[in-house]
Formats: C-alpha cells, structure tokens, sequence
C-alpha cells in the first residue's frame, strides 16, 4: 500500500491464502507473472484498489478463484495476457475509469467478465473469447459483431452471489442463449468491437 512506481516483474504467485493484493498507489507495472492456483471465497490472484495508471501485462492468470479484481481504478492498461480457467477471470468494478483491456486470451473461465454497475467507462478490444460465437467475412481476424462477454448469470451472481447454485442449470443455458439474441440485461458498454477469431497466445 501506498508504494509508488512499483515493477513486478517475471514472478510466480501461487496457492496464495489471499492472493496479491496493491493498493492506494499509483505508476505500477506487472509483467510476465504467473498467478495461478490462488483459491477461496477471499481470494484473488491479483487485487488492484484505488491505483492510478498500471500496467499489466504479459501476465498469466490461471486457475484463480479471481483471476484480477479492479477496483476504483484509473487508467490501467491490461494487454497481452492469459486468463485460463478460472472462476471469475476479470471483475471489473464500475468505479474504475478509462481501463483498456486489449489483446488478452479468456479460455475456460467460468465468467469471462463481470461488472457490479451498467456504466462501465472501459475499453474492450482485439480481445480473444472462447465464448464468442461471430463471424468474419472480411477475413482480418477479427468478428464483424461485438462481443458482450459478461453473461446474464454473471449478472445475476454479482447482485446475489447464492444464486452460483444454479451454475450448471439448464435455465442459466437457456437465459445466456437469449441474452446472445436480444441483449438486454448486461452492460451495454461492456463490449468488445472487434474480438479476435483465434487466440494471439498460442
């Protein structure tokens, strides 16, 4: 906390009682970290609170019960990272600002993305979703729709968290089915407009 122009660099944080936790700071830079099997109803493979202009980048999430929770945070730039397999990859609270997140890899998360709020002042672009189902008729690599990737029981989680009993439920199938048709109950902002077709990491 309050440590300014930090460099965190080529790391490995892992099965972590908490997680990595920065906050109140501002000038950090997180490259070429792993953060991987951190687990529990506390815990994050990374925190950022209250930090002004990160970067994060490079980095591997895998296996997270978090994969990284931005809160009131300005200015971070997440590109070029892997998110694999965890719960949540990317809690993004809607009192972050000017965020950008682009050229990451969402694979196998149980939520790719989710918000507590429905203005999100964050950018989404060139991002690779294992979940996005467009096309590419022009053939440049990247869909010709949007993507929107927190779904409706992402939603539904972030406002009453008892309802991940009902994760693997045909109704929550049902529910994000409808959302891809007529999106209505998620984050209008939150969307990527030009998502990748195949994934930049390999």
């Amino acid at each position: 906390m309050f440590s300014h122009r930090d460099r965190y660099m080529r790391n490995v944080f892992r099965n972590n009682g908490a997680g990595v936790a920065v906050m109140f700071t501002h000038d950090v830079i997180m490259a070429d970290n792993h953060f991987e099997e951190n687990r529990g109803a506390s815990s994050y493979g990374l925190l950022l609170k209250e930090i002004n202009d990160a970067t994060i980048t490079g980095n591997v999430f895998a296996d997270n019960t978090v994969g990284i929770l931005i809160d009131g945070c300005n200015r971070a730039q997440v590109k070029d990272n892997l998110f694999h397999a965890n719960g949540w990859a990317v809690r993004l609270l809607a009192n972050s600002l000017d965020c950008v997140f682009d050229g990451n890899s969402f694979r196998s998360n149980t939520f790719d993305m989710t918000t507590n709020g429905d203005l999100v002042k964050s950018t989404l672009r060139n991002n690779y979703w294992d979940r996005y189902r467009g096309y590419d008729l022009d053939h440049d690599g990247r869909g010709d729709v949007p993507h929107r990737p927190m779904s409706v029981f992402g939603a539904v989680t972030e406002r009453a968290p008892y309802a991940m009993v009902l994760s693997r439920s045909l109704m929550v199938d049902l529910l994000d089915q409808a959302e891809r048709i007529v999106p209505t109950l998620t984050p209008a902002a939150l969307e990527d407009r030009s998502p990748l077709m195949h994934p930049p990491h390999g």
